[in-house]
């Protein structure tokens, strides 16, 4: 069956590059009031529930980078996205099942929610059968600790769920390439004090860890504090593209 070529209305393109322009701006602001030059933060586009059109026209406005969270829909989206020519940085930032891993290594160039042993083992295996370049990966850090939410867990020896081992199995991995932290702010959790706690657990990591230098936080909500606290990805979906509908 041909694929229909990804498209976008003259107008939705407007609201985009009217959405990014502000979006730019705030990461401008933010990163001039914390003495931090521009150039240290990606702005990561949250397509979600939106149509490949948008990543299209996004990608066209200068966005390089683009994140998924669920693999039922990022699949075709960027096998329609490169149906039009267009190659963004494909970044997986949602729970990811074992299961869904020999899918999501085809198409992500980075995924940002690795919160365990067992999936860095699964994700490893998947890449080096997928993939013929390293796949780039973040571990999804609990700013909280709470075991019943997704995340590793700082200060825990747990042996799959613990930062330390977690961070321990990626580093090792031979298809993998540990590329820092990933985490979201507590719900309840002022942004202050959620990346707060974030920077510490992120100086001891780097403890252990000093090439792993990205650190993904912060939305279209909080994106200042956690700028501020030293984010260098920047993960924006509703401020950048509008409202979503919601998920059925």
């Amino acid at each position: 069956m041909t694929q229909t070529p990804a498209t976008v209305r003259p107008d939705r393109r407007a609201e985009l590059a009217a959405g990014l322009a502000q979006v730019r701006a705030r990461i401008a602001d933010a990163c001039a009031a914390a003495g931090r030059d521009r150039a240290e933060v990606t702005l990561v586009a949250v397509t979600k529930t939106y149509p490949a059109g948008d990543v299209v026209a996004l990608a066209g406005l200068g966005v390089a980078d683009v994140g998924e969270n669920r693999d039922q829909e990022a699949a075709p989206k960027a096998a329609e996205v490169a149906a039009a020519g267009v190659t963004p940085r494909w970044h997986f930032i949602g729970q990811l099942q074992r299961n869904k891993c020999r899918s999501v290594v085809r198409y992500a160039d980075v995924v940002q929610s690795v919160d365990s042993v067992r999936l860095a083992g699964a994700l490893d295996a998947a890449a080096a059968a997928g993939r013929d370049r390293p796949l780039d990966v973040l571990v999804q850090v609990s700013i909280d600790g709470d075991p019943a939410r997704g995340g590793a867990l700082p200060d825990s020896t747990d042996p799959d769920r613990g930062l330390g081992p977690v961070a321990a199995a990626l580093a090792g991995a031979g298809a993998l390439r540990l590329g820092g932290l990933m985490a979201v702010a507590p719900l309840g959790w002022e942004p202050e004090r959620a990346f707060a706690r974030l920077a510490e657990v992120t100086e001891q990591f780097r403890r252990d860890h000093p090439q792993a230098t990205v650190l993904s936080a912060g939305m279209s909500g909080d994106l200042e504090t956690a700028i501020g606290y030293g984010a260098t990805h920047v993960r924006v979906g509703s401020a950048l593209l509008g409202m979503r509908p919601t998920l059925r």
